[in-house]
Parts: C-alpha cells; sequence; structure tokens
C-alpha cells in the first residue's frame, strides 16, 4: 500500500497539531495510550498519526488499524458528517477504523480491549 501524505505546506501544518493534540490528551486517550503504549496491547501504536490530510486518535500500524475515541462534541450533527467523510476516505484507503467512546474507555475496559483485540491481527 502507498502510504498517503499532504503536501508539504499542509504536512507541516498537521504536524505541529498533532505534537499539540499529543500534548493535550483527552482523560480517556491518556488512558488508552497508557494501555497502548510500547507494544501494551501486542502490537506498536502510534497517537495522533498523519494520515493523508487527517491526524487519527491511534494507529496500529501493523493490522491498519486506526482507533478513535470519541467525547461529547462527536455526537453533534455537524461533527458526525464529518466523522463520517473521513471513516469513508480512510476506509476507502484500506484502513479499518473502530470508534469508542471517552465512557467506553474509562468505564468499560474490559470490553473495550476485547473489542479491540479481536480487530489486532
Amino acid at each position: 500500500m502507498k502510504w498517503q501524505t499532504a503536501d508539504t505546506i499542509e504536512y507541516e501544518l498537521l504536524k505541529s497539531h498533532s505534537k499539540a493534540k499529543r500534548s493535550n490528551q483527552t482523560e480517556a486517550e491518556s488512558v488508552f495510550w497508557q494501555m497502548a503504549k510500547g507494544s501494551g496491547l501486542g502490537q506498536k501504536c502510534r497517537r495522533q498519526y498523519i494520515i493523508g490530510e487527517y491526524i487519527v486518535d491511534f494507529f496500529f500500524r501493523q493490522s491498519m488499524l486506526i482507533v478513535e475515541i470519541d467525547g461529547g462534541y462527536h455526537f453533534t450533527e455537524e461533527q458526525q458528517k464529518e466523522d463520517i467523510t473521513r471513516q469513508n476516505w480512510l476506509e476507502q484507503k484500506g484502513y479499518k477504523v473502530l470508534r469508542f467512546t471517552n465512557e467506553q474507555v474509562l468505564y468499560d475496559t474490559d470490553n473495550m480491549i476485547n473489542e479491540l483485540k479481536k480487530h489486532l491481527i
């Protein structure tokens, strides 16, 4: 698979946003990262990773699996439309996208991990 990257100027902007997002994680993202870093879930995981013109929350390259952790704003109509467009683009490029809510990560961790592991090949 050919990796998708943004043009040079846009990539530099995305890189800056990605770095800022890593420094300002939500509580759920921080909890997930503590589980995933250092191959804690069986595969190397990257956080706030740039794919094309998007920054994904977490990316397991070996499985081509993207994990998105959705907070409250993801439930607005406008954001849901954007999320669908983004997910469709990523899936057309060969990625699998799993979405978990903040609540699933924080309070239903065992079930969230079991679901995730079904997709890590």
